[in-house]
């Protein structure tokens, strides 16, 4: 299967749905397609609350393409790629219905921080959770400030500083970064359905007010991301980070 980013709206509720055959990591382009999507199922008024998901059972979303992250060769190209992250929470941010996350497998870097910027997170068991960054060299830069906003300081350091060390679902839920989180993906899907009905049937108005309530103080987060992104970009480029991606591919 090729990559894709596909949506679907029934009975008022709106299923967003992306894909990667490596994982679900997230190139640049994919990342874009994703934001887009988001964008624009937030201003259609027959989608009364969001379904975040991906395909597959085993991972979420694997963070950044390292295929992609090892072709940058200058500041400009790598701040792109970075940016495309920043895109994606901007626009799970700014989207004016609640955005419900269905994390089904393993999340990691960039996929941490997507389903951060969920307002409401399901999960399973198995749908672990890894700030990987450091480790090859660059940092949850993009990602930190919905990763910080969910689990707080002290969370979000032990993530970053212990970079190759997996948590478990239930450790983020202790954490607030999931709500709930079920032995199954059937279980977990019901307790989806059952949620996603009755925002569908609430006030979109006082859903969209509440969402702005929710969060607020996070309005310079269009300058701040694209300022992380810059910081990424950059130390993307270093021998250290190319080396360190290298070995993580070798590995693959």
């Amino acid at each position: 299967m090729e990559a894709f980013v596909k949506s679907e709206i029934k009975n008022g509720i709106g299923t967003i749905t992306f894909f990667h055959p490596q994982s679900n990591s997230m190139p640049g382009t994919q990342l874009r397609n994703l934001a887009a999507e988001i964008e624009k199922m937030g201003k259609d008024d027959s989608a009364k609350v969001i379904v975040l998901k991906s395909e597959g059972d085993k991972t979420f979303c694997a963070g950044a393409s390292f295929d992609e992250l090892i072709s940058i060769k200058d500041i400009g190209t790598g701040l792109k790629f970075f940016t495309g992250f920043a895109l994606v929470i901007n626009a799970m941010r700014k989207a004016p219905k609640f955005i419900i996350g269905r994390i089904q497998g393993k999340a990691v870097g960039g996929g941490v921080g997507i389903a951060s910027s969920a307002d409401y997170s399901f999960a399973t068991e198995s749908a672990s959770i890894k700030l990987s960054e450091l480790a090859v060299g660059i940092g949850p830069f993009v990602v930190g400030p919905a990763v910080e906003r969910k689990v707080g300081t002290s969370a979000f350091c032990q993530l970053t500083i212990n970079a190759t060390e997996w948590q478990t679902a239930q450790w983020a839920k202790e954490k607030s970064l999931y709500a709930e989180v079920f032995p199954t993906i059937e279980e977990m899907d019901k307790g989806i359905d059952t949620l996603a009905a009755k925002l569908a049937s609430s006030n979109p108005e006082a859903m969209a007010m509440l969402k702005k309530i929710m969060w607020e103080g996070t309005e310079n987060w269009d300058t701040l991301l694209t300022e992380r992104a810059a910081m990424s970009g950059k130390l993307v480029l270093s021998e250290f980070t190319v080396n360190a991606i290298n070995k993580f591919k070798q590995k693959a």
